[in-house]
């Protein structure tokens, strides 16, 4: 699953992620495929995106990276001149046509139907919704519970600095929408921190709760008797007050850099939580970073290279092969 940051500051943009590639195997079992995946690329001088979620989709019957398809898109004609929101579009449309989610999230309500019932549960209500479906069931003492439930999902977040000279950021959600985290044009949205992937222990860090809070009995009672957006409201008292408008580049890396970490440590020790056991170690390998800034544009920070032993081979600084003419390839 990973877990990719972004910290936005007024000297420049951070992107980072974990290395860890996960899958599930014929028996449906979470495995670890991988801690030497790319996860963080440069989309042009001006752009970067760090991806997690579903790791491979078929081409032409065989299984590729994600990554691959993100080197093709940064080799097409167009990408060097992209904005942000045209480049987070752009692979929006990309990974929509080639992910079949749709086809997926056909079979997900048998599936849940099926989940249910080997655990003795019983199902009182479902209803599909454009990218998941809702549930509700009993539980084996009587209470009514709610749930969700989907297809695996590809996140990207996309991050740099426009033509104009304006930087801004966008989530990128498939099956989802594209949404804007920053922008240096609006009020109140210029800088500050984003994440995606398996986000729990960086959401508590940070804000004080996880997601999983609505699952908890006491918060789904204040929801009925107060409106959602009121519960939110409050539950952001909990956060922690970081001054992103004057935190340094440096500053900037260190938290990307220690939330990712502290995720893979906590995840090392843990195996979900009391409301929600059993969980995948998704994040873990070398934390990838780079940042973009208005005068240098996209640059490595670190990124681990291949290697035997203490041999180690940067392939970006090793000019690429002279493109093929046609008649050398009629020879």
């Amino acid at each position: 699953m990973s877990l990719a940051i972004n910290t936005t500051t007024p000297e420049g943009l951070v992107l980072a992620a974990d290395s860890r590639q996960s899958y599930r195997n014929r028996k449906g079992m979470a495995r670890i495929g991988s801690d030497n995946a790319s996860k963080v690329f440069e989309l042009n001088q001006r752009i970067g995106a760090a991806v997690t979620g579903l790791a491979f989709l078929p081409e032409e019957g065989v299984q590729k990276n994600i990554s691959k398809f993100i080197e093709q898109f940064k080799q097409g004609p167009k990408a060097a001149g992209l904005d942000v929101k045209e480049a987070a579009e752009a692979l929006h449309q990309l990974f929509d046509k080639k992910y079949d989610w749709r086809k997926r999230l056909e079979a997900v309500p048998e599936q849940v139907k099926k989940d249910l019932a080997k655990q003795g549960l019983e199902l009182l209500e479902m209803e599909n919704e454009k990218h998941f479906v809702k549930f509700k069931f009993k539980d084996k003492q009587g209470n009514e519970k709610h749930g969700t439930a989907g297809v695996d999902q590809i996140s990207i977040l996309v991050a740099g600095y426009n033509k104009d000279g304006s930087h801004e950021v966008y989530t990128v959600l498939i099956p989802g929408k594209v949404e804007k985290k920053r922008d240096s044009r609006e009020r109140d949205k210029e800088y500050g921190a984003s994440w995606l992937g398996q986000m729990d222990v960086v959401s508590r860090i940070v804000l004080g709760f996880d997601g999983r809070i609505g699952n908890i009995k006491f918060v789904q009672e204040a929801t009925k008797k107060y409106s959602q957006q009121e519960i939110n409201k409050q539950l952001r008292n909990l956060e922690y007050s970081i001054q992103w408008g004057t935190m340094t580049l440096q500053d900037a890396i260190d938290f990307c850099v220690l939330m990712i970490q502290t995720t893979s440590a906590i995840q090392r020790f843990s195996d979900g939580i009391a409301a929600d056991p059993g969980a995948v170690p998704g994040v873990g390998g070398p934390v990838d970073v780079a940042v973009i800034t208005p005068d240098k544009g996209f640059v490595w920070v670190t990124k681990k290279n291949l290697k035997v032993g203490d041999n180690e081979i940067d392939l970006d600084k090793i000019p690429d092969l002279p493109a093929s003419t046609s008649k050398e390839q009629d020879e």
